[in-house]
């Protein structure tokens, strides 16, 4: 078996066209197969890597999983050194928290979407 990379990954929201515009808007990813499948899933991309956004189907979603709960911890985006510094000034004039981290090899950014997903933006220019 040979894998050329990742299609997508799925995940649940508690309102679709929200998370769409938030994703759209906020990290400039692009709607795409709408024509085919509709509002279920909404898939959202940048590049050839997209996010599948699912509704959820309970009223009040359970917390986030603690960090030895075996789950998806975080979703993370490469970016160059260019747009991870254009990110960080665009989540600041938004209002939006994130935390810095220099991994030696990589610094990243780390962030939450309106349904408490924790996302990364990382940049091997350092």
């Amino acid at each position: 078996m040979e894998i050329s990379g990742l299609d997508h990954i799925a995940i649940t929201v508690r309102d679709v066209k929200r998370s769409r515009d938030w994703y759209c808007d906020v990290l400039g990813l692009v709607q795409r197969y709408a024509e085919a499948w509709g509002d279920v899933p909404t898939f959202v991309c940048a590049g050839n890597t997209g996010i599948a956004l699912f509704p959820a189907s309970v009223a009040k979603p359970k917390a986030r999983p603690e960090r030895d709960t075996i789950a998806m911890r975080h979703l993370a985006f490469r970016v160059d050194r260019e747009n991870f510094e254009r990110a960080q000034n665009e989540l600041r004039v938004r209002r939006i928290e994130f935390e810095f981290q220099d991994h030696i090899l990589s610094h990243s950014i780390y962030f939450y979407d309106p349904d408490g997903h924790q996302l990364e933006l990382t940049t091997y220019e350092v």
